[in-house]
């Protein structure tokens, strides 16, 4: 009777087993990949301080001085073509002031630093890669970054800002540019910068 039984209940379990270890094995698969990808994980952000979004609005003026005897721009690579009308190619240094009005005299908030280079064969475009760094104040120390493409010669030019550091941690928004003065003589300009930043 004993033997009988046995042999009844061993194809049973034996099928109850391939059943369970059918649903297991998916799930070991997937735990097992989680595993493997420790490397990444979701994190709540009210715990880093991400808590609401804010729209911040900063107007500073740009003063880029080629003619200064400490100059604040400076050109690094020199258009490889003579008859390039835009000096398509031409690529400069920049750690320009930031201040809070047209004067390079008036309150120093900060300094662009980067460069801009001539993108543009037919027409005046610049490709321009800079952070603007904040020294004053509760911003001291945070930097937006902007990249983009500039029409010099178009009355507003936007840019995107496509990030930052400090308070502005994960910034996004655009940078509008104006210009205020130009010197064709010395290639000195002063251009007006109304920079709208959604940060946390």
């Amino acid at each position: 009777m004993a033997t009988i039984s046995m042999a009844r209940i061993v194809p049973i379990m034996v099928s109850k087993l391939i059943i369970l270890s059918t649903i297991l094995s998916p799930l070991a698969i997937i735990h097992a990949s989680k595993e493997n990808q420790g490397f990444v994980r979701s994190l709540d952000r009210k715990l880093y301080g991400f808590k609401k979004e804010k729209l911040t609005h900063f107007r500073v003026y740009w003063h880029d001085i080629y003619s200064a005897p400490n100059p604040t721009a400076m050109p690094i690579v020199t258009s490889p073509s003579n008859t390039s009308a835009t000096l398509f190619g031409s690529l400069s240094m920049i750690d320009d002031p930031l201040t809070e009005k047209p004067e390079l005299s008036s309150k120093l908030i900060g300094r662009a630093q980067g460069f801009y280079g001539s993108a543009g064969q037919e027409e005046a475009a610049l490709l321009m890669a800079m952070n603007f760094v904040f020294l004053l104040g509760k911003y001291n120390g945070s930097t937006i970054s902007i990249l983009g493409r500039n029409q010099v010669f178009s009355k507003v030019r936007e840019m995107p800002v496509i990030g930052g550091s400090g308070i502005f941690r994960f910034a996004r928004g655009y940078a509008q540019a104006n210009t205020y003065s130009f010197n064709a003589k010395t290639g000195d300009a002063v251009v007006e910068y109304n920079v709208y930043v959604l940060h946390y």
